[in-house]
């Protein structure tokens, strides 16, 4: 101990001595190290299980809110597509639900679920954004019952929008097929034309579109041909209508103006004589039943 206090003989011994006794010491805190990893193995798997469940959850619970989302932004959709419709008209409508659906075979008909408490009266036009859906038959206090363009009873003035071709679309025993009957051979129609209603006889307001033919043939007296065409609304799958009234605007005029305004002296012989004039644009039943607003 002299010697090595003095001259430091021993310190490379010692620290041969620890390198050798290094193993030892291991082994003896091996018990401890493993004890302590599978103690935290254990807690990490836990850990890792509790946080899988509330992942799991919250994916659960996004998935619910983006079900919700997109119910919302398809109803929001329809109600766009619904109020769509309507551009380009000066029109009354109310926003109805189809609560019942006829199951006849042979009849095609909906209930609606507002009646004559709600303003609807009997021969008011359906759409939906496609198209025109059919008329009301029977107006109840709180409920209506509307007869489809599809029915084979059900009968619509229309005409040609490239042509003008007017003629009467009526529905057929397909529910997906409606059919003009009677169209003159000289008829200017074609497979491709769009009808809308053309307002003569003002059950329907002028301009909504019904159809687009899909076909022409010859009847069976081979004197006048047959048109088949598909209807514009989504009837079997409408679940809000509108039930419409009023007739339509003119492309490029707004709505009137609320002001009264003076009129000079001779207008209103002008304006008789200009609306005498114009008997042949299709509009002038809807224009008659609006008290000879344009």
């Amino acid at each position: 101990m002299a010697i090595d206090h003095r001259g430091g003989w021993l310190g490379e011994f010692r620290r041969q001595s620890a390198v050798l006794v290094e193993p030892v010491w291991w082994l003896a805190a091996l018990p401890g190290r493993v004890f302590t990893g599978a103690h935290d193995s254990l807690a990490t798997h836990g850990d890792l299980r509790a946080d899988n469940a509330r992942l799991r959850q919250d994916l659960q619970i996004a998935v619910a809110r983006l079900h919700r989302m997109q119910a919302v932004a398809q109803e929001n959709q329809r109600l766009r597509d619904l109020l769509g419709g309507t551009r380009g008209y000066r029109l009354d409508v109310q926003l109805a639900s189809v609560l019942d659906i006829d199951l006849d075979p042979f009849r095609r008909r909906v209930v609606l679920d507002l009646g004559r408490d709600a303003g609807l009266t009997r021969g008011q036009a359906l759409i939906d954004g496609g198209g025109l859906v059919g008329q009301l038959i029977e107006v109840g206090p709180t409920r209506s019952t509307a007869l489809l363009v599809t029915d084979p009873d059900h009968a619509v003035p229309v005409q040609d929008v490239r042509s003008g071709l007017r003629m009467v679309v009526v529905g057929t025993e397909r529910p997906d097929v409606l059919e003009a009957r009677s169209v003159p051979q000289s008829g200017d129609i074609r497979v491709g034309d769009e009808l809308v209603t053309s307002g003569i006889g003002g059950g329907f307001p002028a301009g909504f579109p019904v159809g687009t033919v899909l076909s022409i043939r010859m009847d069976d007296s081979r004197a006048f041909l047959i048109a088949e065409i598909r209807p514009a609304a989504r009837i079997a799958r409408s679940g809000e209508v509108l039930v419409v009234s009023n007739s339509p605007v003119a492309p490029g005029v707004g709505p009137p103006d609320p002001r009264p305004r003076a009129a000079p002296e001779g207008d209103a012989a002008t304006g008789a004589t200009a609306a005498a004039g114009e008997g042949d644009n299709g509009h002038e039943p809807a224009a008659a039943a609006q008290g000879g607003q344009p």
